[in-house]
This record gives C-alpha cells, sequence and structure tokens, in this order.
C-alpha cells in the first residue's frame, strides 16, 4: 500500500508542476498576470517565464517518474513552498476571519496539502519501491 501511496503522491505533485508549467510556457501573459499580484512583479518577465516553465517541466517530469528524487523532491519542496508563502493569508485564515474575505481565497488551502505531500515523499524516499531511479540505480 505505501508504493501505492507514493507513487500516487509522486503523481499529484509532479502534475501539479506540470500544470503551472504548461501555464508558464503556453499563457505566458496569464502567467505574468499571477506574478503580478501575487509576487510583486518579480517573475513578471516573458522570457524569465520559458525558463521558468522549461525548468519546471523537467522537474514535474522528474517528480512524476521517481527520478532523481534526491534534487527534485527538494526542489519541488522549495517549488511549491514559495508559492505557498505567496499565498499565506489564505493558509493561516482561509475562512477570512482574521484578514477579512476579500483578503483571502479559500482554494488556495490545499496549496499546505502540496507541500505537505512534498515533505512526506522526503520522508518515505527509501520506501517507494515504484520510483524510476530505483529501478536504474538500485541505491535511490
Amino acid at each position: 500500500m505505501k508504493p501505492l501511496s507514493l507513487l500516487l503522491l509522486r503523481l499529484s505533485t509532479g502534475l501539479l508542476l506540470l500544470i503551472w508549467a504548461i501555464v508558464r510556457l503556453g499563457a505566458t501573459k496569464e502567467a505574468i498576470g499571477v506574478s503580478d499580484k501575487y509576487y510583486g512583479g518579480l517573475l513578471s518577465n516573458e522570457t524569465l517565464q520559458y525558463v521558468l516553465g522549461t525548468g519546471q517541466t523537467l522537474l514535474a517530469l522528474c517528480v512524476i517518474l521517481g527520478l532523481l528524487r534526491s534534487i527534485a523532491y527538494p526542489a519541488q519542496f522549495i517549488s511549491l513552498a514559495l508559492g505557498a508563502a505567496a499565498i499565506w493569508p489564505s493558509l493561516v485564515d482561509p475562512l477570512g476571519l482574521i484578514f477579512g474575505r476579500e483578503a483571502v481565497n479559500i482554494l488556495f488551502f490545499p496549496s499546505l496539502c502540496v507541500v505537505s505531500a512534498t515533505v512526506a515523499l522526503m520522508a518515505f524516499k527509501d520506501e517507494d519501491k515504484w520510483a524510476l531511479d530505483v529501478k536504474l540505480f538500485k541505491s535511490a
């Protein structure tokens, strides 16, 4: 049951990264809009979006396949944790009781679950017997 659970965590968290990579690569203006709204415009450059989208695609594929997990999981954690940090009011106060409903979005709360899922992937990495790097290198 644990290998199946870890596979499902890899698939779901990796697919989330892949979806955002596709947005960066295929809907660059929308990705820049997200940057403007949540990251203060820090990532609001079309070329940067393509670079980030390409890197995020590679990272997503590594996570989904279970390849280079010692690098991919921490990189995924950093990526998802930075995304969660940008929407922290929605994580701390998903119902808007403290910051007000207009300042939060309850739909962002699952970001906390995705970051936590990545921590679980890291914690149980040695028990993920279905990862590709286990099959290729037998010492992942």
